[in-house]
């Protein structure tokens, strides 16, 4: 299954190539507002600088969200169109507010709580800090799962962000798998100034991994048995119908297979 995710994800990816690019585009612009603001703003004081932050921040979640649904249509095979961006930036909002709200305040944590108890020093700081540690990755393991969960299954923030925690603990091998891919995805993406596949194409890896592993819960549900080996094959099938063989020529000159 994982290696279908691979072959998927880079063939959507192959198939929207100018729109992924644009959206990187866009992704890069907004990026840069979180930069430049605080700067802009710096004479009129801290609080000023603080302030553009957090907007700037919030911007870029508010695009992460249109990009999200865009990234749902390409995986489902649905043709574009402006709305494919701009209904899901507005319908996510609740979302993407909500979790840059989240990340903004887990980040004011550690950036209080690591310095503190680094310089306790003592057995209950090390404690402290395993803790925070072992918290922190499970978060950020549910959190690539959010915004899939929004565009296929619920709109409430805390149902979304409930489902993403039962997904990462129920799938934690997949979890981390998923995880490690999108590291290689960013690595990649280095050498191309995150042109391609960039943050689209996370986005992309994500929205396909959650549709893939949806299947087995579909399967589960259908069997009314939580131990039925999963019929990958089976549930694979029309997907990879979808895709078809493809040929290094094809990719290239689709018009002269």
């Amino acid at each position: 299954m994982f290696g279908f995710l691979i072959k998927k994800s880079f063939f959507d990816l192959w198939d929207n190539f100018l729109p992924v690019m644009l959206l990187n585009l866009g992704f890069i612009a907004v990026v840069a507002l979180p930069i430049l603001l605080p700067a802009a703003v710096a004479p009129y004081g801290a609080a000023a600088g603080i302030s553009a932050l957090v907007v700037g921040v919030f911007l870029v979640f508010c695009y992460i969200g249109g990009m999200a649904g865009v990234a749902r249509a390409i995986v489902d095979y649905e043709s574009l169109e402006w709305s494919s961006f701009f209904s899901p930036l507005r319908q996510f909002l609740p979302v993407t507010l909500s979790l840059g709200a989240a990340v903004i305040l887990h980040v004011a944590l550690l950036l209080v709580a690591v310095p503190v108890y680094t310089a306790l020093g003592n057995l209950f700081s090390i404690f402290a800090l395993a803790i925070l540690f072992w918290m922190s990755l499970i978060w950020w393991l549910a959190l690539q799962y959010v915004l899939p969960v929004r565009a296929r299954l619920t709109g409430q923030p805390l149902a979304v962000l409930k489902k993403s925690f039962l997904l990462t603990l129920d799938n934690t091998f997949f979890t981390i798998a998923i995880a490690l891919g999108a590291a290689v995805i960013a690595l990649l993406s280095t050498f191309t100034a995150f042109l391609l596949p960039g943050a689209a194409g996370i986005a992309l890896w994500y929205q396909a991994a959650l549709k893939l592993r949806l299947y087995k819960y579909d399967h589960l549900e259908e069997t009314g048995n939580p131990k039925s080996p999963i019929p990958w094959d089976a549930l694979l099938y029309e997907d990879r119908e979808r895709i078809g063989k493809r040929t290094l020529r094809g990719m290239i000159f689709p018009w002269k297979e």
